[in-house]
């Protein structure tokens, strides 16, 4: 059962805190509160969904270092800046690593709970894509080395005749291996097999793929 949405928010104003509360509360979305960047880190847990709403400037660990680390440590987290002296410079850095928006203090509820809908709406949408690849990349893991080689020519429009005479193989070994890793890869059709995304850059599946049969 996937967990429900929660609002995260990093402010060290009680008063803030207060009110996102209620806003939390009509949208009937729990909020977690948390005084300063560095309790928010104890305390995350990158499986929750949600939202995080984010100070830009509090003691010790500031609203944008924390955002840098959430982007270094690969965490989704969709971010709504919130700011009583923000500047041009703040708001650019910000949206650039991909804030969905600052809003500045005092801000409105209606514009505010717009913000969380709709990065509530981008993290589960985030979180379905990487499942998706997710999937796809455990079904690659299945493929021996010959089989990734057959499917990267496959992949280069060659056909099966073409890929016999440059692997030096029978057609019929080609379209073994072609079977072999269309039913491993769990498509039909070309057509499927060309829609399944390519392996993510850095992923090496050395250590994971099984022994060439």
């Amino acid at each position: 059962m996937t967990p429900q949405p929660t609002v995260f928010l990093v402010d060290d104003d009680p008063a803030i805190c207060r009110a996102l509360a209620s806003a939390g509360q009509l949208l009937n979305l729990p909020v977690l509160s948390f005084s300063s960047a560095e309790q928010f880190l104890r305390c995350y847990d990158r499986s929750q969904p949600g939202c995080l709403i984010l100070d830009i400037k509090m003691p010790g660990m500031s609203g944008l270092e924390l955002q840098k680390r959430l982007i270094d440590e690969g965490i989704r987290l969709p971010v709504i800046m919130i700011s009583g002296h923000a500047d041009v410079r703040i708001a650019v850095e910000a949206m650039s690593r991909g804030a969905i928006t600052l809003l500045e203090k005092p801000f409105q509820l209606d514009d505010l709970l717009a913000h969380i809908r709709s990065a509530v709406k981008r993290d589960a949408e985030n979180r379905a894509s990487q499942a998706q690849l997710d999937q796809v990349e455990a079904l690659w893991a299945q493929l021996t080395p010959k089989e990734h080689e057959v499917l990267e020519l496959v992949r280069a429009g060659k056909s099966n005749k073409q890929i016999a005479t440059e692997l030096h193989l029978s057609l019929r070994a080609i379209e073994d291996r072609r079977a072999r890793l269309m039913k491993r890869l769990q498509v039909r059709s070309l057509a499927e097999l060309l829609q399944l995304p390519p392996l993510r850059p850095g992923r090496d599946m050395a250590n994971t793929l099984p022994p060439e049969s």
